[in-house]
């Protein structure tokens, strides 16, 4: 597993690249998926996140559909979740993410959350 590999599943173009650049920037690979289909089909080949970053409402698949299928495989139920959502915490209780960051996203909480999972390179 790859210590410094970010998995940012974020539909909002904007955001993506927001937050993209900014790990970059801190010394992370970022790789990209725009709802969780993508998300799924990238750790299927790759499956070297050291955490990944989810959005919840998102089309195609959300983020809810994505931890339930992620859950369920073994190979990438061990892989970190922050959700990073506009979604009250109340209503991500039940997806058993490992963090939870609220849109717009603060930066440096940000970080402090993807390093307690990954090291930058």
């Amino acid at each position: 597993m790859s210590h410094s590999v970010v998995l940012l599943v974020e539909d909002d173009p904007d955001t993506r690249e927001m937050i993209g650049r900014f790990l970059e920037f801190e010394g992370f690979t970022v790789q990209f998926a725009s709802n969780g289909r993508q998300a799924l089909e990238f750790l299927s080949i790759e499956p070297t996140a050291c955490v990944i970053l989810l959005d919840l409402m998102m089309p195609v698949m959300d983020g809810w559909e994505f931890r339930r299928r992620q859950i369920r495989e073994a190979a990438l139920s061990r892989i970190p979740v922050i959700v990073v959502s506009a979604a009250g915490k109340d209503r991500i209780e039940q997806i058993h993410a490992d963090d939870y960051l609220s849109k717009p996203v603060d930066l440096d909480e940000l970080l402090t959350s993807v390093t307690r999972f990954c090291k930058p390179a």
